[in-house]
């Protein structure tokens, strides 16, 4: 199976919003986006568009920055693989997933895990 792995741990195939295609699932995907607090109003399906990771963007956990920094394609190859930014993303992480468990149904919130809370598996690979 090709697997889609952004260097924070997502997996992109399995995200809601990187799928999502017409506005309708766009709008859903805002609207969980706010609910689980990963935004702070529900915004218009044309700004919930994934144009993916690229080194241009900014990455919360600026990872871009160190990969490009220790000349590595992905935090596992490092050197100083786990180092304090991927324990600190790691905890972040844990905090977004119980959050998203209190305001989930099943369905949600095993789309969730999928997509982003197997990071640390997805790391090492």
């Amino acid at each position: 199976m090709t697997e889609l792995i952004t260097l924070c741990g997502d997996d992109c195939l399995k995200c809601p919003r990187y799928n999502a295609k017409t506005d309708e699932e766009l709008s859903a995907v805002a609207e969980l986006w706010y609910r689980i607090g990963w935004r702070e109003s529900v915004l218009p399906a044309a700004e919930m568009r994934c144009g993916g990771c690229s080194p241009e963007k900014m990455c919360t956990y600026g990872l871009v920055e160190c990969t490009a920094l220790h000349n590595v394609e992905k935090c596992s190859v490092c050197s100083e693989f786990p180092c304090g930014r991927i324990d600190g993303l790691l905890e972040r992480s844990k905090s977004y997933e119980k959050k998203c468990a209190e305001v989930c149904d099943d369905r949600e919130m095993e789309t969730l895990k999928a997509a982003f809370f197997n990071k640390e598996v997805n790391l090492r690979k």
